[in-house]
């Protein structure tokens, strides 16, 4: 007789009996999901692997510390069958067979009367793939695919646009510190499904490229101002598109809340009524100095580390950061925006006590194809930035932690 594909179907578990013979690894991959599933989970089972144990510990499972007995499937919706007792679980087979219970085995697929498939998860989306030819059945193949389709649906590689439950709003985005492999799964996915993406010139432009062609990008550094001033005209843009019901993606370099102004986004939006996610990105505060080889943090080197913006210099009177408390730490520095004001800073962090030996790293465009590192120290720096022409963006990285590894970038 030809033998037919599995009819897949997705089993609605909450509150229902389950049934899990032998409390081994298998049992420990499966029973999460049926956890989460809100099943009434029922493990029997002699002994269990710790982590099991850990789930019976938690109240997640109830467990019956015995072999399997008839009749332990009579009131079960669903049986996983999972022991090292090959006559055991055809007994338990069986019994399932005649109670009508999907039946899993783990020994013996094919006298099962159900097969759990690979599955993941996105977004609220459970891919499940099965293997239709019996003949043919590779796990790893299956396995595979599920990971293909789901990784796609996380990173937008794989678009499937929302219609029913889509709604308009507006997420803030960080983009990270300009590889555009270093977004988040997550910000690359509302990129992919995005209507308006206001850009900012530090967020990671190579993604840009790979939106649809009815996406509208708008870069916020051309927003025609008018009466604004700039973040103003940008927080009425956010608004604008917003209320016209579209989907809105702000993308920013770094992440939306370190330097970003992304607090000042969300206010706006808020009084507007607008809905606003926000998605954290990797600052570039930590990964450029890592991409050109520098730990902001390393056992007995250093204990914590400092970023300030350094975009107002130590002697405008905007300034809010305590530059002289700065000095006097022994960690690292890390400065954002402050190439241009990079002399004045060195020379105050000297007068007030830090040593003028003090290495320093300037890493330029960091993570990108056009990287570059300039070493100096804090007596060097001024005109070391104007010889070697450092340009924004770069991070600036002070103290030992400057030299303790290899050198990755120049």
């Amino acid at each position: 007789m030809a033998e037919h594909p599995a009819y897949p179907v997705g089993l609605r578990l909450t509150g229902r009996r389950v049934v899990v013979l032998g409390g081994g690894q298998v049992a420990q991959r499966r029973l999460p999901s049926l956890i989460a599933a809100g099943a009434d989970i029922h493990l029997v089972s002699p002994e269990a692997t710790p982590s099991v144990e850990a789930m019976a510990d938690a109240a997640e499972i109830t467990w019956h510390r015995r072999p399997y007995a008839e009749g332990d499937l009579a009131d079960a919706w669903y049986a996983l069958i999972a022991t090292s007792d090959a006559e055991a679980n055809s007994r338990a087979s069986s019994e399932a067979e005649r109670h009508r219970v999907w039946c899993v085995r783990s020994d013996d697929a094919d006298q099962a009367t159900a097969w759990t498939p690979a599955t993941g998860h996105s977004e609220g989306v459970t891919v499940a793939v099965l293997t239709t030819d019996a003949r043919g059945r590779d796990p790893r193949h299956t396995a595979a695919i599920r990971d293909a389709v789901v990784e796609g649906l996380r990173d937008g590689t794989l678009v499937a646009p929302h219609h029913r439950t889509r709604t308009a709003g507006v997420a803030l985005v960080g983009g990270g510190p300009g590889d555009p492999d270093l977004i988040t799964v997550r910000g690359r996915r509302l990129l992919a499904e995005a209507d308006v993406v206001i850009a900012d010139r530090l967020g990671p432009r190579d993604l840009l490229a790979e939106l649809p062609p009815h996406v509208e990008v708008i870069d916020a550094a051309k927003i025609p101002y008018g009466r604004y001033m700039a973040q103003e005209a940008i927080n009425n843009a956010l608004i604008e598109h917003a209320k016209q019901g579209k989907s809105v993606v702000r993308l920013k370099g770094g992440d939306p809340y370190v330097f970003g102004r992304g607090m000042e986004e969300l206010q706006a939006l808020a009084e507007a009524g607008i809905a606003c996610t926000v998605v954290p990105g990797i600052s570039s505060s930590i990964s450029v100095p890592g991409a050109a080889g520098i730990p902001v943090t390393h056992r007995g080197v250093a204990h914590e580390f400092t970023v300030v913006s350094g975009h107002v210099a130590p002697d405008d009177e905007r300034s809010l950061v305590d530059w002289p408390s700065l000095a006097k730490l022994t960690g690292t520095l890390v400065i954002l925006m402050g190439v241009d004001k990079i002399g004045k800073i060195a020379e105050t962090l000297v007068a007030h006590g830090k040593s003028p030996d003090t290495p320093v790293a300037l890493v330029q465009e960091g993570t990108t194809a056009a990287q570059r590192r300039v070493d100096a120290t804090l007596a060097t720096v001024a005109e070391t930035v104007r010889a070697q022409e450092v340009r924004p963006p770069a991070v600036i990285v002070i103290g030992p932690v400057v030299t303790v590894g290899p050198r990755t970038s120049e």
